[in-house]
């Protein structure tokens, strides 16, 4: 199996295709199975490189901190020691967050960049985000993970042809060690890289599922602040825009990438 050795364990990570390198980042409580229809179709194009967030998927051993500047800079580990940089990073969700961080703190590293239902900023300001946050940490805790799986599938998969996904999602939700996905809900709390954006200059399209629960408004505000930014949205889409949407979405990312260049 591949593993990227670092100095407190191991990454794990696959690479499938040939052509120019693209890293794919899943989100919180995932792991690289959330690009399971995705890398079918883009290794035809692509070298395709995606890596389990360390505490998720088989990255397991690694301890934290659990934040998205160390997810951020476990990705660099990994395109530098593949020497494959620069690469385009599609990231969804939390990973559309380490993406932005890992852009803006590796600029060398990133050529293209596609962040998917994901937020600039986890503002402790917000009585929103500081409700969800600890909504979710209250119910990991009390309720454990297999019952919080189940009322995220819902709202993930609200729809009545959508039960295969919901059951799926919450089965591989019960896999989450509850500690690791506790810690990174408290490590993302205040993170931003907003006022960073304008420095982003690598090219950038942000994908926004139509009925996500973060609000297609909210990406349009800070895609305002990208130089050479997109967007695109999803219509009948929720927050697993590559799992609802497969073929839009797979269509859409990969004439944007084949297209962005390096």
């Amino acid at each position: 199996m591949p593993w990227l050795p670092v100095p407190d364990g191991k990454i794990f990570y696959q690479i499938e295709g040939s052509g120019p390198p693209v890293v794919l980042i899943h989100g919180l409580g995932s792991s690289l199975r959330d690009w399971e229809k995705q890398v079918p179709s883009f290794h035809r194009y692509f070298r395709v490189i995606s890596l389990d967030l360390r505490g998720h998927g088989r990255s397991v051993d690694c301890p934290g901190p659990y934040t998205i500047p160390r997810f951020a800079d476990d990705a660099a580990t990994l395109i530098q020691f593949l020497e494959v940089g620069p690469v385009g990073v599609v990231g969804i969700s939390l990973g559309g967050m380490v993406a932005f961080q890992l852009a803006l703190d590796h600029p060398e590293l990133v050529c293209r960049l596609v962040v998917v239902n994901a937020l600039a900023s986890v503002h402790p300001s917000s009585w929103r985000v500081r409700c969800v946050i600890r909504q979710r940490i209250f119910m990991a805790r009390v309720m454990g993970m297999r019952w919080n799986g189940r009322v995220l599938g819902r709202k993930m998969f609200p729809a009545p042809g959508q039960a295969e996904l919901r059951e799926k999602f919450a089965r591989r939700w019960a896999e989450n060690n509850p500690r690791v996905y506790m810690a990174t809900l408290r490590g993302i709390y205040g993170w931003s890289v907003e006022e960073l954006l304008p420095e982003l200059r690598c090219p950038t399209l942000v994908v926004a599922g139509e009925k996500d629960f973060i609000p297609v408004a909210e990406k349009e505000r800070y895609v305002g602040k990208l130089p050479a930014a997109t967007m695109e949205v999803i219509v009948d889409s929720g927050h697993a825009s590559p799992v609802d949407q497969p073929e839009v979405f797979n269509r859409m990312v990969i004439g944007y990438l084949k297209n962005a260049g390096c």
